[in-house]
């Protein structure tokens, strides 16, 4: 199977009630690759950098396989820079800085023998960008999957509802999922949202898990209670790369799977949240990955008891 993945890659300044950490590496595509990276090889990355990106991270995603053709790389440029601080409750944020640099006039190329993907994640990007790559593609791939946030939902509804319309999966949160159906209730939010054409809609709680439609069905996966959460800027894109690395490698769409696939996104934004940036992803070992995955089923198994 193939995976391809779009989105940005950057830099990032982030202050947390925990701590503080200058200009290190992130963006959706750093996470979502690395995530992906635990389950399945080859990820083929459309992003673009400026040549002041990371050599140590260059070097880690040839080690994992990520496949970096697609990659432009902007000589005398830099690279996507963000800077926010986080509240105590980590689910509050405030935006400091932003320097879209080489991201400002990005247009993703996919690489001519990679145009054909099994299963495809759109990240966090401008609407009409991740529209640009579904129109290389030769075929329809089995799976599509989109995030999107708040400041393309208010400022391009319309793109977003057209990109929305040619994906299968959109992966939001919570808050996103209410503005995009304008409608408080997260039930009624996502029946709005599957008839904009997706078949699926993931929706992201942070701390209080994920739901997952389907048809007129739902799934709840919890969140694992963390001693230490430091920074949670990667969470959902670890998410998605955990999620959809999973459908690439199991090769099974059925919404039964998918379930799965949820709680392995879980599993893998649980432990991105430990550390600063994506450090923690990179120490990860599968048996960690193993071990927590059954703390979350062990969250949610019990005997029935019934007493009518």
């Amino acid at each position: 199977m193939s995976l391809l993945v779009v989105g940005s890659l950057a830099y990032d300044s982030i202050e947390t009630p925990f701590g503080k950490a200058d200009k290190i590496v992130g963006g959706a595509a750093t996470y979502i690759s690395l995530s992906a990276s635990f389950f399945h090889s080859p990820i083929y990355l459309v992003s673009v950098i400026g040549e002041d990106f990371s050599p140590e991270m260059w070097q880690e995603f040839k080690n994992r396989n990520i496949d970096t053709e697609g990659v432009e790389i902007r000589k005398g440029e830099k690279s996507f820079f963000w800077a926010g601080k986080y509240g105590l409750d980590l689910n509050t944020r405030e935006t400091l800085k932003t320097e879209l640099n080489v991201l400002a006039d990005f247009d993703p190329k996919v690489p001519e023998g990679k145009r054909n993907p099994d299963y495809v994640l759109l990240g966090n990007l401008d609407p009409k960008v991740q529209r640009r790559v579904i129109e290389q593609l030769q075929e329809k791939p089995k799976l599509i999957a989109m995030d999107t946030m708040n400041f393309w939902i208010e400022n391009f509804r319309d793109e977003v509802e057209k990109t929305i319309s040619l994906v299968d999966v959109l992966i939001i949160n919570d808050e996103e999922a209410r503005l995009l159906a304008e409608d408080y209730s997260l039930a009624r939010a996502a029946s709005k949202i599957l008839q904009m054409g997706p078949k699926y809609v993931v929706i992201k709680k942070g701390e209080h898990g994920a739901l997952f439609f389907y048809d007129k069905n739902v799934f709840f996966a919890p969140a694992l209670p963390l001693e230490e959460v430091f920074d949670p800027t990667g969470a959902g894109d670890s998410f998605a790369g955990g999620f959809i690395g999973y459908m690439a490698k199991t090769d099974d769409t059925s919404p039964e799977n998918m379930k799965n696939a949820v709680i392995y996104g879980s599993v893998i934004a649980s432990f991105c949240v430990e550390e600063f940036g994506p450090s923690r992803l990179l120490k990860l070992s599968e048996m960690e990955i193993n071990e927590r995955y059954k703390a979350f089923n062990a969250l949610t198994s019990f005997e029935p008891y019934y007493i009518f």
